[in-house]
């Protein structure tokens, strides 16, 4: 079996065995392992991708394909690259970790490790794909596990926040499979068959006044599910009523789907379309990034005020884009691990903080560097790395956006630049505001002590996400280098 396809078999043989387990125990043991086995298969895709890339100049490599409805010229069709590669691994840590956040859930356990894993399944999937249609399909595969998650583990008005989630995502995704069809019944321009395999139809010039039309759909419906700026707002409800781990998943990873197929669906295949409608979408996503963080700031629950920031920093994943140079283009991607590792840490310190103190309401809370010290220590760190202090994957991620979005010559877009940059201050008022509030000072009501320490599969669970940000933000170079060289066929097609 090739390397790819084993991102899909090894999950699916997982929930399988899940299906079996008769106990809390027998299921956390069984999701461990084969959470584990897929960070061991995407450590090994990793090298074994450096390996294969320096003898080979293929666009995408580890390729594989298999014909699936031929009437519709439907394909198996799966690759990678570099940014593929590296989202791959951020999934994988990220639900490695949310086992371990999650060690201690009684409800359902092999339900929820189930619905958790075929989640991961579809976002796996979503990332090896290069066939539209079977991109699309594994795109629903990761958002409707979403429902049952947040529906059934999750608290306060859970369903409400189920339903609205769904009722959004689904709309996004009808929009989307508009766009899809339109650039599949455009494939055939140059006088071949229809096709929905990205790099054939990347081959074919589609007429310009499709891709002005259907651009905006394609964007649109990938980039809701990235908290586009004005459809993010199922994202705080969102996060506010799903349990710990899916909201580490949730943010860490689902909502990347929105800017992986932005970049590699709809600016790649509609470049004429990206240049059209750029400027448009420079406005939506630099009011998100502005909005998100002084909507933050205004915030007193602690899954919002993080909700929130990620509808700033995802902002500057599609602002990042929208910018059409590879500075630009490699902050995007940078950001878009970096903002996946940040907000899942983020999301579990909230869960545990939750546990022991029953508020997320800061206001109530006081004096927590007295009482769980590895735990507040640790949220500073997150903190200052979301605030883009150097030395953290935060720091690397923005300098490459903000530079790249100066070297567009264009007046217009440098004043939006000025703007995106304004949110950093924004983003430093509400981390230090909160970090002051809950952390420092003496001790309030809702932290008496004692309270329990860190437990061992919380921190291994933390240690999974810290250690990359800072891996990232000392040492960028490798990654750096495996985007850019990922990124350069991408940008020469676009311009």
């Amino acid at each position: 079996m090739d390397i790819l396809s084993l991102f899909i078999v090894v999950p699916l043989l997982t929930v399988l065995v899940l299906l079996t387990a008769r106990s809390l125990k027998q299921a956390r043991m069984i999701a461990l392992i084969g959470t584990l086995v897929q960070v061991a298969m995407s450590v090994n895709l990793l090298f074994a991708y450096l390996r294969e890339r320096a003898v080979s100049d293929e666009l995408m490599l580890f390729t594989r394909d298999l014909v699936w409805f031929r009437d519709f010229n439907i394909h198996y069709s799966v690759g990678v690259d570099g940014i593929s590669v590296a989202l791959l691994m951020l999934t994988a840590l990220v639900v490695l970790a949310g086992v371990f956040i999650s060690w201690k859930m009684e409800e359902l356990p092999k339900e929820f490790f189930i619905s958790l894993i075929v989640l991961s399944t579809g976002v796996y999937g979503f990332f090896i794909s290069l066939d539209l249609f079977l991109m699309f399909v594994f795109f629903e595969i990761a958002v409707i596990p979403m429902f049952l998650l947040i529906g059934i583990w999750g608290s306060g008005p859970r369903e409400y926040a189920a339903m609205k989630l769904t009722l959004m995502l689904m709309g996004a995704s009808a929009v989307l499979l508009v766009g899809i069809l339109g650039i599949y019944f455009n494939s055939g321009a140059g006088g071949g068959p229809l096709t929905f395999n990205i790099l054939e139809i990347a081959e074919v010039q589609i007429p310009v006044e499709a891709q002005k039309l259907f651009f905006p759909l394609t964007f649109i419906g990938f980039a809701v599910i990235g908290a586009l700026f004005p459809f993010h707002t199922w994202s705080p409800d969102g996060h506010a009523s799903a349990p710990t781990a899916v909201s580490m998943l949730h943010a860490g990873v689902l909502m990347k789907l929105g800017g992986y197929g932005v970049f590699r669906v709809a600016m790649y295949l509609m470049p004429e379309g990206t240049l059209h409608w750029s400027w448009f979408f420079i406005v939506l996503a630099t009011f998100g990034v502005i909005y998100g963080a002084f909507a933050a700031i205004r915030q007193t629950d602690l899954k919002y005020i993080n909700a929130y920031s990620s509808v700033s920093h995802l902002g500057l994943v599609l602002f990042a884009l929208l910018m059409l140079n590879k500075t630009a283009w490699n902050g995007a991607i940078i950001q878009s691990l970096s903002h996946g590792f940040m907000t899942a840490l983020f999301f579990a310190l909230i869960g545990m903080i939750y546990e022991r103190t029953h508020t997320r309401d800061v206001t109530k809370l006081g004096g927590l560097l007295k009482v769980i010290p590895f735990i507040s220590a640790t949220y500073v760190i997150a903190g200052l790395a979301s605030l883009g202090l150097p030395g953290f994957s935060g720091f690397v991620a923005e300098m490459n956006i903000f530079v790249g979005a100066f070297q567009h010559p264009e007046i217009p877009y440098r004043i939006a630049s000025i703007f995106a940059v304004s949110a950093i201050v924004v983003t430093a008022v509400y981390i230090l505001r909160v970090v002051g509030m809950m952390l420092m000072g003496p001790l309030k009501e809702n932290s008496i002590t004692p309270m329990e320490k860190a437990t061992w599969y919380e921190k291994t669970g933390i240690l999974l996400m810290l250690l990359p940000i800072i891996g990232i933000g000392v040492a960028p170079l490798w990654l750096s280098e495996m985007i850019l060289e990922s990124i350069q066929p991408f940008i020469q097609g676009v311009l």
